[in-house]
């Protein structure tokens, strides 16, 4: 007979949302109604970690020079670790040349054949103009070659939790290895943003000279006076996959991450990130759910002497909802059953997951508000009692035949 292992079962409690924002839960359409001409999208409201568009997210695809920003985050992270400097300079190889510099025909910041570069202007290079050659030249100097550099690429978006993400060089040149996703890419813009914000705003500079040639910002978000805040990241093309992009973008306090790709030309491309952007800072508006340090829920305790211990969040919990349909919210307190005591303060047992009809919005990490100590051996004699019983029951139900 197969049996639920009971140690490991999951207990959801439903809760009540804060009053004026309780409701029916719909079966709301996902994404909140809203179509995309791209064959993947994903987009997060950065605050509140609220999933606002969310389309294939997961399909990978060939990431083409989206692939620069895994580039840049190794950077970010050596010289936030003291391991370079901004004045390291870097050899121009022959490789990184033909590859990625002048004769290449590709985007190129124009490094010249044995000259030495420093970090910082080849960090431009690859925000402003997308440089095959400044990501080379890094890989060169920093892991000795591109197939280590590209190894430390995979490694590191992999702690990010880039899971799909593969990486075969520094460049998003065709390799056929490398892949992505629009989920990964925008879990790199948030750590490149977050986690080095310094670095983040050469993203923004609006031209990059050298060699004595002047180049513009390769985004087309950028300094066309839209009034959507863009301040990065990247564009991409794969041949057979269509055009991509990354982007971030904040506006009245509100920051947003989106990635696109699949796009059938570049003009559709901007149009259609413009589209996105403009809908996701328009038609939504932040919603407090619970205040820092308010109690969300409680967890049963087996063996305490208390039966329950209240859960809370580390901090205050919001979510990023559309302006004419703020009503269609539901949350659950999910937790491995049963918790045994003693259980510590500030212990992490559980995640609040909040959903708009069909759509998760968001999930919380959810921690004891208090200890709990072990209770006397009668409360512990009693309590197992319990806990036998309930386990039978999750076992019949794990096990009882369903119809067909």
């Amino acid at each position: 007979m197969k049996v639920l292992p009971w140690r490991r079962a999951l207990l959801t409690c439903f809760l009540l949302l804060p009053a004026g924002l309780t409701g029916p839960v719909a079966a709301a359409e996902p994404n909140a109604g809203f179509e995309t001409k791209a064959l993947q999208a994903y987009m997060v409201e950065a605050s509140t970690g609220t999933v606002l568009l969310a389309k294939n997210e997961n399909q990978t695809f060939s990431p083409a020079s989206l692939a620069k920003l895994a580039t840049a985050d190794l950077v970010f992270e050596a010289l936030s670790k003291n391991q370079i400097t901004l004045d390291t300079q870097y050899l121009v190889s022959e490789y990184a040349w033909r590859t990625g510099g002048a004769p290449s025909r590709t985007a190129t910041m124009f490094a010249a054949l044995k000259s030495n570069v420093r970090v910082e202007d080849l960090l431009k290079g690859i925000a402003i103009q997308g440089a095959n050659d400044s990501c080379i030249i890094l890989a060169e100097g920093m892991s000795g070659g591109e197939p280590a550099f590209a190894e430390a690429m995979t490694r590191k978006a992999k702690t990010l939790g880039m899971q799909r993400s593969v990486f075969g060089n520094s460049t998003g040149l065709p390799d056929g290895k490398s892949k992505t996703t629009v989920y990964d890419m925008v879990t790199l813009a948030l750590d490149l943003q977050q986690s080095y914000p310094t670095y983040y705003s050469y993203f923004a500079l609006p031209d990059f000279q050298w060699n004595k040639i002047f180049q513009r910002n390769r985004n087309p978000l950028l300094g066309l006076g839209l009034g959507l805040g863009v301040d990065g990241l990247a564009t991409g093309f794969a041949e057979g996959e269509g055009y991509s992009i990354v982007a971030s973008a904040e506006r009245n306090g509100r920051r947003l991450f989106m990635a696109l790709g699949g796009l059938p030309s570049d003009k559709e491309r901007t149009d259609e990130a413009k589209r996105v952007l403009e809908w996701g800072l328009g038609a939504f508006e932040i919603r407090q759910l619970f205040a820092d340090g308010e109690v969300i829920g409680a967890a049963g305790v087996y063996g305490g002497a208390e039966r329950n211990v209240d859960l809370v969040a580390h901090k205050g919990v919001s979510v990023y909802i559309p302006v004419n349909n703020p009503d269609r919210l539901a949350a659950r307190i999910v937790y491995h059953w049963p918790l045994m005591a003693p259980v510590a303060a500030n212990q992490e047992v559980g995640t609040l997951r909040i959903s708009a009809g069909s759509r998760l919005l968001r999930e919380v990490p959810l921690y004891t508000k208090a200890e709990v100590v072990t209770g006397s051996l009668s409360s512990r004699a009693i309590d197992a009692i319990l806990e036998l019983a309930e386990s039978l029951l999750f076992s019949w139900l794990w096990d009882k035949p369903q119809p067909t």
